[in-house]
């Protein structure tokens, strides 16, 4: 299967048919365009949890675990956001899909620990759920290398790549860095600190660049610094991107996942330009 997102994201590989996902939603006009762009798009057979008793019959009637929840914040028997509670609590990873939204609800939604929100209030929603479910059930195949000297920065930075599904590798210094990358050739995306003791992130984005190239790997700089020079000195050492601490999440996903789309697009048009080469020697 090939699927192009709105935001630019593409998938090409197997069918994601096998995921096992609920849709907790009792608007019969959104079940029914949600139901049918998953499986027209991945071939998903979504489970529809219409009200709270549904969503909690779906769960305890089945050992097969849930790969992946869509849930609107209030459902019927569960009109005080007690559906999502239920989700967290179960550990089961969710996608909010709600119409009412404001600064209170995002910042209470966000820590939750939700894989991300959607909102309902625009005619490409259905479309911005479609590439969200996508990118949850295909990240593991990404996998992200974080560097940085504080313990608790690595801890928030990997928790968070996580909660996206990402598979993660952490570094102290730089040269641990560099030991993880020799030995992980599948690192697509390192996100690394700017002040570290022994190697800083400048000089540990030159180190990487003269072994391994944007179209190979992307690097992000990060900083809690306010000079905002950084960022220049960053991408003319050789990285993709930079951003300052604190972070914005929706901004920190939505940079990683820029980055490692872009990733993706150099290595198709890499393997096409092979081909084509491949074929014109023939």
């Amino acid at each position: 299967m090939t699927f192009l997102g709105i935001s630019g994201m593409q998938y090409s590989g197997e069918s994601l048919g096998k995921s096992r996902i609920l849709l907790a939603e009792d608007s019969n006009v959104f079940t029914s365009m949600i139901g049918m762009r998953l499986k027209e798009l991945f071939d998903i057979d979504i489970e529809i949890c219409r009200n709270f008793e549904d969503l909690q019959l779906a769960y305890d009637r089945s050992t097969d675990p849930i790969m992946l929840a869509i849930s609107n914040i209030n459902l019927p028997g569960a009109e005080n956001g007690e559906a999502l509670e239920y989700l967290i609590d179960l550990s089961i990873p969710t996608i909010v899909f709600t119409g009412t939204f404001h600064q209170e609800t995002r910042d209470k939604l966000l820590t939750k620990d939700i894989v991300d929100y959607i909102l309902k209030d625009n005619v490409f929603a259905v479309e911005m759920l479609a590439e969200s479910v996508c990118r949850f059930l295909t990240n593991h195949r990404h996998h992200v290398l974080i560097v940085d000297d504080s313990p608790t920065a690595r801890a928030l930075l990997s928790s968070r790549l996580k909660r996206y599904n990402f598979r993660v590798s952490t570094a102290e210094n730089g040269a641990k860095a560099l030991e993880i990358l020799k030995k992980n050739g599948d690192i697509g995306l390192v996100i690394t600190d700017y002040n570290m003791p022994d190697i800083d992130g400048f000089e540990l984005t030159r180190r990487i660049r003269s072994v391994r190239g944007s179209h190979e790997l992307r690097i992000i700089g990060v900083s809690s610094s306010s000079d905002r020079h950084l960022s220049a000195r960053f991408l003319k050492a050789g990285g993709n991107d930079f951003m300052l601490r604190p972070f914005i999440d929706e901004e920190f996903y939505c940079r990683v996942n820029q980055n490692l789309d872009t990733l993706i697009q150099i290595r198709s048009m890499r393997s096409a330009r092979s081909v084509g080469d491949i074929k014109n020697v023939a």
